[in-house]
């Protein structure tokens, strides 16, 4: 294996880390961090299997290390708990209302757990089969089968439950997410003013970014409290350094 023959997956990666994410720059994070693993784990790859199925696990592996459980997210036990009983049901006008909303539909994506959030976006939304769902997730057909009917009565809970959490959310400006891509420039004061006077707003009034933000800011003061004023460049290492530049 060598990188040309990993560059030459590169684009198949990220549209598959793009649409398990739905994030640009996360997506682009697992591609290059999916490299590396591949080369450091290169005598792992069976000699004649799939370069690209194999590199396609590394980087749904390395997904879900990084997915993070979110307060709003549903517990899926609970969805078919509620699914069990006769006397769960829906309103369907209300769902499939909301889900012909990109941003409801998202939003509802973006509740699911990682597993099962991604089971249903590669299967319906992607085109894959089950089967290659269980290949990428390294799981049975009918684990994966699970996965997917599992994910989609959730899917559909969230669309129910979307009014009830909108209510929670209501008069917060931006999506929870849509702040907290900027809250590092907003620690550093680099947002564009508009920008800067909504995530202040939204850190007004939400209920669960403010302690983020706080935590941020505490480990930020504390991260400055490491740099030792009195450190000097080691004379040989200015002496190498200099010599590397002049040549």
């Amino acid at each position: 294996m060598t990188p040309d023959d990993l560059i030459e997956h590169q684009a198949a990666l990220y549209r598959f880390a793009l649409s398990i994410t739905r994030d640009p720059d996360r997506a682009g994070d697992l591609v290059q961090d999916t490299f590396v693993r591949a080369i450091e784990k290169a005598d792992q790859h069976r000699e004649g299997a799939s370069l690209r199925a194999w590199l396609k696990r590394i980087l749904y592996n390395l997904a879900v290390d990084r997915a993070r459980r979110s307060a709003f997210e549903v517990v899926v036990d609970e969805v078919e708990d509620h699914w069990r009983d006769d006397e769960y049901t829906v309103d369907p006008e209300a769902v499939v209302e909301r889900s012909q909303t990109r941003e409801e539909l998202e939003d509802a994506l973006a509740r699911l757990p990682f597993i099962y959030r991604t089971a249903v976006i590669l299967h319906d939304v992607e085109g894959w089969t089950v089967r290659e769902i269980a290949e990428v997730q390294d799981i049975s057909l009918p684990a994966a089968k699970q996965r997917l009917r599992r994910g989609r009565m959730a899917l559909v809970t969230a669309l129910a439950q979307g009014h009830e959490r909108r209510k929670k959310l209501e008069g917060v400006p931006m999506r929870c997410w849509d702040a907290r891509k900027y809250i590092s420039d907003y620690l550093d004061g680099t947002p564009e003013p508009a920008i800067a006077g909504r995530v202040r707003a939204h850190l007004e009034v939400c209920p669960t970014c403010p302690p983020l933000y706080a935590a941020l800011v505490g480990a930020h003061a504390e991260l400055g409290t490491l740099r030792d004023p009195d450190a000097v460049v080691p004379p040989d290492l200015e002496a190498r350094i200099r010599a590397a530049i002049a040549r």
